[in-house]
């Protein structure tokens, strides 16, 4: 394979959006068109949080329903992706530090992964892997591991990054309708600016300087999948913004690809 693989990074959203038919999955699902077939993908979704960076290598990974309260159609869905041993040993021994250890039973693929995948490759006949998130860790780890996974894009690996830029569920609203709230614009925007500009400095250390930072990042599960995106790209990339806009008052829905011709 000569051609270097993109980047992405998605924001899922609701996993409702797994089973919908809207204006975020038609552009997920045109994405998948646009990307030359990977290898592999390599996903990295705010729902698998351990202590250590894991990544799944079974051969045949199971659908994780993580969540609650949905309908039963939603249960329903099973995502049979392949996983691949190869690759990920392929991974813990390109990745030089820090030390990658590899999962046989434990996760699977959780709708982090498998509610945007779903859209943009329905036949899952790709090869999927998740990497975890080493929650105790600061930004800058999780970044310096991004510029480490930028290697796999030169073997046909697809990375992806899936949370959300701006996730406070405990200020969201169900409504169809709802207003997205000003802070959540400002951090949204403040965010764009600085992708844009490639300051990747600032979206490590400075997220919690404003109140509007504070209140779009109350933990940082769903915004760590942002900084392997940034540091798997390179400044020669093409980047452009897939999607955006604000769902549930407070959930960013902002999509970025690095590598991706428009």
């Amino acid at each position: 394979m000569n051609e270097k693989m993109p980047v992405l990074f998605i924001g899922h959203g609701s996993p409702m959006n797994a089973i919908a038919d809207n204006q975020f999955t038609n552009t997920l699902s045109k994405l998948g068109q646009r990307i030359m077939k990977p290898k592999a993908i390599l996903c990295i979704s705010a729902h698998w949080m351990t202590e250590g960076s894991w990544v799944t290598g079974m051969e045949k990974p199971k659908t994780i329903h993580d969540f609650y309260g949905f309908p039963k159609e939603l249960f329903d869905v099973q995502y049979p992706a392949p996983g691949s041993q190869r690759f990920a040993n392929m991974i813990k021994d390109k990745v030089e530090d820090p030390q990658i250890h590899i999962d046989q039973d434990i996760w699977g693929i959780d709708h982090g992964s498998w509610s945007v995948l779903k859209h943009m490759y329905p036949e899952a006949d790709v090869p999927v892997m998740q990497l975890s998130i080493y929650m105790s860790q600061p930004p800058e780890y999780h970044f310096k591991l991004g510029c480490e996974l930028a290697k796999l894009r030169d073997q046909g690996i697809l990375i992806v990054g899936s949370g959300n830029i701006v996730h406070n569920l405990r200020t969201m609203s169900w409504a169809d309708d709802a207003k997205p709230l000003d802070w959540a614009i400002e951090f949204d925007e403040w965010a764009k600016d600085k992708i844009i500009k490639r300051d990747f400095l600032s979206l490590q250390k400075d997220i919690s300087k404003t109140e509007a930072g504070r209140l779009s990042i109350p933990t940082p599960d769903h915004y760590y999948p942002l900084l392997y995106a940034l540091g798997a790209s390179n400044s020669n990339d093409e980047m452009h913004f897939e999607y955006e806009g604000i769902d549930n008052a407070s959930i960013s829905m902002r999509c970025v690809s690095f590598g991706l011709r428009a």
